[in-house]
């Protein structure tokens, strides 16, 4: 076991530190998904966390508040993010493939370049995000708030949006 420090991502004090079974080798993304692990475990505060590069591949964060969390080119390929709250988090260049994001609260967060291929964005609120460069590709996104979305140059190749409102710039 070994401490691991989770810092604010705003003001780059430590957050919470977790106890993790890694070794010291292991990928800094292994290391804050093991934390974030943790955290959840713990009832530790995600909010605003620096979970840069994080390895959460498959994991089950259904309803959890990562609002204005740096998610940024985070493995989430595979989580379960249903009815999470993502407001202004930065999702830059995350991998969210076949995540699961129904009514997810992604209310104003950057999703450039974020890989949302497949992903379940069904009910989701995206409105003011800024999807530019995303990958919708085959993504669900029946029924999603779009208002304000900046989905300039996305992808959205064979996604479903029916029932989808409003409409991104």
């Amino acid at each position: 076991m070994i401490k691991f420090e989770i810092k604010n991502n705003l003001t780059n004090e430590i957050q919470f530190t977790a106890d993790i079974d890694a070794k010291a080798e292991d990928t800094i993304g292994k290391k804050r998904g093991l934390a974030v692990k943790w955290a959840l475990k713990n009832k530790a505060d995600l909010r605003e966390a620096d979970l840069y590069r994080a390895d959460l591949g498959e994991a089950d964060l259904s309803g959890v508040d990562l609002s204005e969390a740096d998610l940024s080119l985070a493995d989430l390929s595979k989580a379960d993010l249903s009815l999470a709250n993502l407001s202004k988090a930065t999702l830059r260049g995350a991998d969210l493939s076949k995540a699961n994001l129904h009514e997810a609260n992604l209310h104003e967060a950057n999703l450039n370049e974020a890989d949302l291929s497949g992903a379940n964005l069904s009910w989701a609120n995206l409105r003011g995000a800024d999807l530019r460069w995303a990958d919708l590709s085959l993504a669900d996104l029946c029924g999603a708030d779009l208002c304000g979305a900046n989905l300039h140059e996305a992808n959205l190749h064979e996604a479903n949006l029916s029932g989808a409102k409003g409409e991104g710039k």
